[in-house]
């Protein structure tokens, strides 16, 4: 298939006028071949990326994270991303991610292009803990005010501790997201649950394959989180 009419589906999902500026969504490395056999899909490219996609006869890579400095040792295969405007869109990554918990009936804001999602869903927090752990076995969260229930719960797949704060405002209980750091949580005024920022955005794989697997043959590659845990 023309490498092109594969980019043109992603796009029509995800269009690329969603990506924030400072982004690299797109195409990070894109050879003067245009007929693609196979394809292998990734959250991340890293030259264990390349390695397998080599060994797998594939000759482009799509993956969700850009590339801001693009290895010379990547440059003989095409390889393609899309990133914030993936998170923005309908159907996106926050959204996969809601779907996976199977929580998507519980939607209180339409999509407006932005990256937090909202749901009404009244539970426990240990209650929602369990939920979560079933994706993200090494969950950490914070709760400074000792909240026990939950009714509002606002998400973004990724690193969204930035959206703290508009979740509250939003009347929020919870930010379910990655990338937690020390002051951010010292300072949240709601639960934040920690997920991993692998585990909150790897489902969308399964998102990429659903838009191109009809037209050519894909893979995924094996990856993991870069993190090793003691419990």
């Amino acid at each position: 298939m023309n490498k092109y009419e594969i980019t043109k589906r992603i796009e029509k999902f995800a269009p690329p006028e969603l990506a924030e500026k400072w982004d690299c969504s797109g195409w990070l490395v894109e050879t003067t071949k245009t007929d693609i056999q196979k394809v292998m899909l990734c959250l991340t490219v890293t030259d264990n990326i390349i390695q397998q996609a080599l060994e797998q006869n594939c000759n482009m890579i799509i993956s969700h994270h850009p590339l801001f400095n693009v290895s010379i040792k990547y440059k003989n295969i095409d390889i393609y991303c899309a990133h914030t405007n993936l998170d923005r869109a309908k159907g996106g990554t926050t959204d996969t991610l809601i779907k996976t918990l199977g929580l998507s009936d519980f939607y209180i804001k339409n999509f407006g292009g932005e990256f937090t999602r909202y749901i009404d869903f009244q539970t426990s927090v240990q209650d929602f803990i369990t939920k979560l752990k079933v994706i993200s076995p090494h969950l950490r969260y914070v709760n400074n005010k000792g909240i026990t229930k939950l009714k509002r719960i606002a998400f973004c797949a990724g690193s969204g501790t930035e959206f703290i704060q508009e979740a509250f405002e939003n009347g929020a209980d919870a930010l379910v997201t990655g990338d937690l750091k020390f002051h951010t949580a010292l300072d949240s005024p709601i639960v934040v649950f920690d997920i991993g920022h692998f585990e909150s955005e790897i489902m969308i794989l399964d998102v990429f394959e659903k838009l191109i697997n009809n037209y050519v043959k894909v893979v995924k590659a094996k990856e993991h989180s870069p993190f090793i845990y003691l419990f």
